[in-house]
């Protein structure tokens, strides 16, 4: 019941919430010491009691003169001070049903319902027209059927004509509402048995959620069609690696409890802002297989944002300051208050007006939060709210000529997006308390705050200025280069967007940034693509030998062998692969070979060398009885045929030598010189038919991503290979660079 309370009236998140089992008296709140008081412990002593703690909580958010969101809910609970006789009746109801607390529950449930049954048949609460602690009380004496099988067992009580009376058509109004459906899964959350069992309210006759997939804990008072999650990126850049944690996290989520994703654009710098960003990361959102329920603007609430703005500067909470940035910081790091702290809110109103014309004198002036200079926390300590920027907005163009910082913006849009849960990095850890304070300033709903650790890879650059320098500097052909950590680079890269996903959903729930080797990533990567790649054959366009089979077919004769596409897979059909009298093979394959020696060409069969030439050419016999388990090695090979495919291999190293940069470091003191290493092979005939995207694997050498598909001898097929996590390639033939 005292959860329900602090939902309904938006004061949930002051409160802090554990389980302890080892409690006699119930639960238990701990109140703040009295204004002045002195003298030791931390608070001013405890309450106990579910419905003595709803009425604190209720009576509190009445009490503080709240505003906003909760305020209005928050005196209809317990009547309001100036109605003595709803708040009678509201306090005879609460009586009533505390009274019941010694019965049993059945016992319980029969009184209030036969109570309960004359008094709603023409209302729809307990008293008035509106939901009060009369009604939670009620609801609470009779077990807190919130759940589907709390219902059921009311019905057990009643039987099942009870499902035709008023008291059950207000119970299961009260079991819907999401003020309630929230505070039960609270309480659920922190009883919960251990860290590995999750325990979910069932609401319906079935379980409406999927298992959490490993690695990503519940959301906090989450349930089934109430959850909102958004991901907001500036439009100043490409997303990158980085970003597609938080991207995934945010959906799944939303998917999981059957909830929205917003995809809000940050745009609130107008000096950093492109078009062309904003429209890149709509691309990559597809990419990524993220298809966000909306698509909103920060620059939509501009204008609600400023009001906002001067809302907090009338009622004193906020100033304007023209104190030079370098000594603000050092204020600010000292805990010295500004020179104008204290000035009135005329004065702030003048000066943000000034501000937000435009003029060379508003310019040095600029919003700060009044909340507190000598807090621990240095974000606490009276940030800068709004700013001049004279710079057209590539949206709002000159409308505006100041702008909200994005520690302003983001609580209120959050708010006002309907957002329920805010999925942000441990580095805004800090900055948690000051988004709090600005919901619950002006009055906004609040909301959760779901904090995940930002994810690095080693021997990688994620930030923006340093990815730029590359492009601008030459050093990689674009920002879809597939060197480059970016969205579009990696996909570009290989990688599947399932196994990205199941990458970085399994560490979702650490709060530890750490540098992920991206060999762990790769080898996740070459599961999920395992299952999909067609088997080929390519054979070095330079390095090969010719071995001739004395009695293998002429090439003119068009003989084939029936061969799976997948040797796991049956349902991806055959391949032919082509036969001749004269083959070719990986000249280090024939190094070593002896006169005797049975091989395997693999698809094909056991040859027998019967000759090595001068040359180094090889001769040999088929062997249609050899024994193809015992022959070694077994070989990858062509028929020396005109139809082969032409085909370029590229592979790639890091862009950064070093693992990890550290906080001195200069990252073009360790930029990788060979990162880029092509070589032409000859590839089966089937290759043509590869589009731009195929993901093969060529035996023996490794997996593909078909990056230009084949048009002609001068423009060949050109494959980029894709790591699989090992360090040495899968058949013994290397490549140019290192293997990952």
């Amino acid at each position: 019941m005292a959860l329900a309370v602090a939902v309904l009236t938006n004061t949930v998140q002051d409160y802090g919430i554990n389980s302890n089992h080892t409690r006699a008296a119930g639960p238990g709140l701990g109140l703040p010491k009295p204004p002045g008081a002195t003298g030791g412990g931390i608070n001013g002593g405890e309450i106990c009691g579910d419905v003595t703690i709803a009425k604190y909580v209720a009576r509190r958010a009445a009490a503080a003169d709240a505003v906003g969101y909760g305020a209005t809910t928050a005196t209809a609970l317990t009547g309001g001070a100036d109605d003595a006789a709803t708040a009678a009746t509201i306090e005879q109801w609460v009586d009533y049903a505390t009274s019941l607390s010694k019965f049993s529950l059945a016992r319980r449930v029969r009184a209030v319902s036969s109570t309960l049954n004359a008094a709603l048949a023409s209302r729809t609460y307990a008293v008035g027209s509106a939901l009060t602690l009369a009604d939670l009380a009620l609801f609470a004496s009779m077990g807190f059927p919130s759940q589907y099988a709390d219902q059921q067992a009311v019905l057990d009580v009643l039987g099942a004509d009870a499902a035709q009376t008023p008291t059950y058509r207000w119970m299961m109004m009260l079991a819907a509402h999401p003020a309630i459906r929230e505070a039960t899964q609270l309480a659920i959350g922190i009883t919960q048995l251990s860290a590995t069992e999750t325990a979910e309210a069932v609401f319906g006759p079935t379980v409406e959620l999927e298992p959490l997939v490993s690695g990503m804990p519940p959301l906090q008072g989450a349930t089934p069609g109430s959850v909102v999650t958004r991901f907001p990126p500036e439009p100043s850049g490409y997303l990158h690696i980085g970003h597609a944690k938080a991207v995934l996290m945010n959906e799944y989520y939303a998917r999981r409890y059957k909830g929205r994703l917003i995809a809000r654009f940050d745009d609130t710098n107008p000096s950093k802002e492109k078009e062309e960003f904003q429209s890149s990361i709509l691309e990559d959102l597809g990419k990524l297989g993220v298809k966000p329920d909306v698509v909103t603007f920060t620059s939509d609430y501009f204008e609600t944002i400023r009001q906002y703005a001067l809302y907090i500067i009338k009622n004193g909470l906020a100033f304007m300051d023209d104190t030079p940035q370098e000594v603000m910081q050092k204020e600010r790091m000292d805990r010295v208050d500004s020179k104008h702290r204290n000035q009135t809110p005329e004065e702030a109103l003048e000066y943000f007006e000034l501000m937000c014309s435009g003029s060379e004198d508003g310019a040095k002036w600029c919003l700060r939060a009044k909340i507190d200079m000598q807090s621990v926390n240095g974000t606490m300590r009276d940030p800068v709210m709004f700013r001049q920027n004279t710079t057209p907005h590539h949206r709002a163009g000159t409308k505006y000529k100041a702008y909200p910082t994005y520690d302003l913006a983001c609580p209120i849009v959050d708010s006002i997006e309907g957002v329920t849960h805010a999925l942000r990095t441990t580095e805004y850890n800090d900055r948690d308390e000051q988004y709090a304070w600005i919901q619950k300033a002006l009055g906004l709903r609040r909301t959760r705050i779901h904090a995940f650790a930002r994810m690095n890879f080693v021997n990688t650059e994620l930030s923006k200025r340093k990815l730029t320098w590359f492009v601008e500097n030459g050093n990689v052909s674009g920002w879809d280069d597939p060197r480059f950590p970016t969205v579009r680079g990696v996909v570009r890269r290989g990688i599947d967007i399932d196994a990205l996903r199941s990458f970085m959903l399994s560490q979702g729930a650490s709060r530890r940034i750490v540098n992920m080797e991206w060999s762990k990533f790769w080898a996740l990567n070459k599961q999920q693509i395992d299952k999909y790649s067609a088997r080929y054959m390519a054979i070095d366009a330079s390095d090969n030998v010719k071995l001739t089979v004395s009695n293998g077919p002429e090439a003119d004769s068009h003989t084939y062998v029936s061969a799976d596409r997948h040797p796991k897979d049956i349902g991806m059909g055959k391949r032919l692969v082509r036969q001749a009298k004269t083959c070719l093979i990986e000249k280090v394959d024939a190094e070593g070979l002896t006169v005797g020696q049975n091989i395997v060409l693999m698809r094909w069969g056991v040859i027998t060398i019967t000759k090595i030439n001068d040359d180094g050419s090889l001769e040999g016999t088929y062997d249609p009885e050899g024994d193809i388990k015992a022959a070694k090695p077994k070989l990858s090979w062509l028929a020396d045929v005109a139809e082969n495919t032409p085909v370029v291999l590229t592979e790639f190293d890091n862009l950064i030598t070093k693992d990890k940069l550290d906080e001195g470091d200069d990252f073009k003191d360790f930029i990788n010189p060979n990162t880029l290493a092509d070589t032409k092979v000859i590839g089966d005939a089937g290759l043509k038919n590869l589009k731009e995207h195929d993901i093969i694997q060529l035996e023996r050498r490794g997996y593909f991503r078909a990056d230009k598909p084949y048009l002609s001898a001068d423009r060949p097929l050109v494959l980029f290979m894709v790591p699989d996590g090992k360090a040495k390639s899968m058949g013994g033939l290397a490549g140019k660079l290192k293997h990952s």
